[in-house]
């Protein structure tokens, strides 16, 4: 079994955004020689998340309406009042509770399967972010 292990970086324009990340890890699985097995997508902070989900440019505003409406930025939260690193960010962390941090995809004969109008998005729900991070690994 081939254990291959790769590092996406983002930066993050928006305070909700919704980046569709498979065509970038579609290269990465084809350079990474594993041709069947498995690959983890891995968001490694607590306010993004990973997510399978459908390209459709009115549904991910529907999505981004639907993330903003579920938890408001300016709730009365108690996260807020002491934040760790300086940021009101307890509407993400909460939005989070709902989301995958990560995602595990299967590959065949070197393809992620994947449904006809399936995507892998990173979703950021405390941005605009200079650097985010994502962790693949392709087993096979």
């Amino acid at each position: 079994m081939k254990i291959f292990r790769h590092r996406i970086d983002l930066v993050t324009t928006a305070p909700i955004e919704i980046i569709d990340i498979t065509a970038q890890i579609r290269e990465i699985v084809a350079g990474s020689g594993v041709q069947n097995g498995l690959v983890t997508v891995s968001c490694l902070h607590t306010t993004a998340r990973i997510n399978v989900n459908e390209r459709e440019e009115k549904l991910e505003r529907d999505m981004l309406t639907f993330l903003k409406r579920l938890v408001p930025r300016d709730g009365d939260y108690l996260h807020n009042l002491a934040p760790i690193d300086g940021r009101d960010n307890a509407h993400a962390h909460l939005i989070g509770l709902f989301m995958n941090s990560s995602e595990t995809i299967p590959l065949a004969d070197g393809e992620l399967v994947l449904g006809e109008w399936q995507s892998i998005f990173f979703i950021e729900l405390d941005g605009p972010r200079p650097k985010r991070g994502i962790e693949l690994q392709i087993m096979g």
